[in-house]
């Protein structure tokens, strides 16, 4: 039994999404889809529209097979980490023969040359230089490959592909077996903010969605699956949903303000000092958007700022990432599966390398993570139930503020 693997957020989970998992099990020849997708928090640093249960059902209802959670320490990273994680939980299943992603080019020859040159030493010192005297890394990387290529120059500015080519690093690491099976983008491009029929962007998806909650575009409805729009349509009624960073203003803001100066210098990525001017401009800022925009520099792109204020939420530090980033994850925690997900789970059973987890208090229960000691599994398992716990909290509805839904909740079945 193999099957293709597919690393994504699908927040939400759209058409576009459901053609991708089609093309990957045509091109791979697999019959099976597995994907790895981010949980409540997403690599931009924002928590997902809708939680990770409901994108989970969304993916299963058209087209995976079988959804596993990403580590909460590896979905809130840039590129690189980000790959890295999904590729090595792919890797660690044993039944992946393939692993699909979407780019904007077909040219994975070029995309598996770029991935060798950035692993050259030479082309690690430039960019490491670059980045340091502030240039962003998507600039940084176009400029160190052109320089190392004798000015050749290239642009690789997409976010699908420097996710591409991250993937591609991965792989030469962690998994050179896997055969990597690129589908091109269609139509919408990665930051399109309008709603094209048959494809839309992830981004305009949730534009729309967060632009009139209760009664959409109808446009929506042409680039969005059946059963994404009525599980859409329940969680808005239900209030458990849209949910933004603006939900967590108050909560993160006083968490700032709490902070000591060692506190906020060990959370992930500050560099240079930046650890003061948080702690300065989050005693004045009136929102995270305020906060955002004060601190928004070329070395501090929004989205690397998104991912420092999400790790201060959740509560992790660079000790903690830089431990998980040596394990790798450390555990597959199932989300949703159908009828071919569960004879997979069959054979994952005798041949993954990481223990399955289905029900989470076979592995950690509340007390545990209150008295500890953890375990390293423990540990990245925790953190995830703390995401877990802080998600809701944003949610428009307070009927659905209470905690604990990692311990309690069982992973979405389809039967068909």
């Amino acid at each position: 039994m193999q099957a293709v693997g597919i690393i994504a957020e699908y927040n939400p989970f759209h058409s576009g999404h459901q053609w991708h998992i089609g093309k990957a099990k045509e091109i791979s020849g697999c019959p099976f889809a597995i994907v790895v997708m981010s949980g409540n928090f997403v690599q931009r640093g924002e928590p997902a529209i809708f939680d990770k249960w409901l994108r989970a059902e969304m993916a299963v209802s058209s087209g995976a097979d079988l959804v596993i959670e990403l580590p909460v320490v590896f979905s809130l990273r840039s590129a690189q980490y980000f790959a890295a994680g999904g590729i090595r939980l792919l890797k660690s299943l044993g039944l992946v023969s393939h692993v699909s992603f979407g780019t904007e080019t077909d040219d994975l020859p070029r995309l598996k040359h770029l991935a060798e040159i950035i692993d050259r030493p030479q082309t690690g010192h430039l960019l490491r230089k670059l980045l340091k005297n502030g240039t962003t890394y998507a600039a940084a990387l176009s400029r160190a490959l052109q320089l190392v290529q004798n000015g050749t120059p290239y642009e690789l500015k997409s976010p699908n592909d420097i996710l591409a080519v991250e993937y591609l690093r991965s792989l030469r690491h962690f998994a050179p077996d896997m055969i990597p099976c690129p589908v091109k983008r269609q139509y919408a491009q990665y930051h399109d903010t309008k709603i094209h029929s048959p494809f839309a962007s992830a981004t305009a998806v949730r534009l729309a969605i967060l632009e009139q909650p209760q009664n959409p575009d109808a446009n929506l409805k042409t680039v969005l699956p059946k059963s994404s729009q009525m599980l859409i349509h329940r969680a808005v009624t239900e209030g458990k949903g849209p949910v933004t960073l603006a939900g967590f203003d108050s909560i993160l803001l006083a968490k700032l303000r709490l902070f000591s100066l060692t506190q906020l210098e060990e959370l992930p990525d500050i560099t240079e000092g930046l650890h003061n001017k948080i702690a300065e401009c989050a005693l004045h800022a009136l929102s995270l958007d305020d906060l955002l925009h004060q601190l928004k520099s070329r070395r501090y792109p929004r989205s690397r700022l998104q991912r420092i204020l999400m790790h201060a939420l959740i509560g992790t530090n660079k000790q903690l990432l830089s431990d998980f980033d040596t394990t790798g994850p450390l555990y597959a925690r199932i989300l949703a599966f159908n009828h071919n997900g569960r004879q997979m789970l069959k054979s994952l059973s005798s041949c993954t390398a990481i223990p399955l987890v289905t029900k989470t208090t076979h592995f950690l229960n509340s007390k545990q993570r209150s008295r500890g000691p953890l375990s390293p599994l423990q540990n990245m398992l925790a953190i995830d139930t703390y995401a877990s716990d802080i998600y809701p909290l944003a949610m428009p509805n307070r009927k659905w503020w209470f905690g604990g839904r990692d311990f309690c909740v069982s992973p979405v079945y389809l039967p068909d």
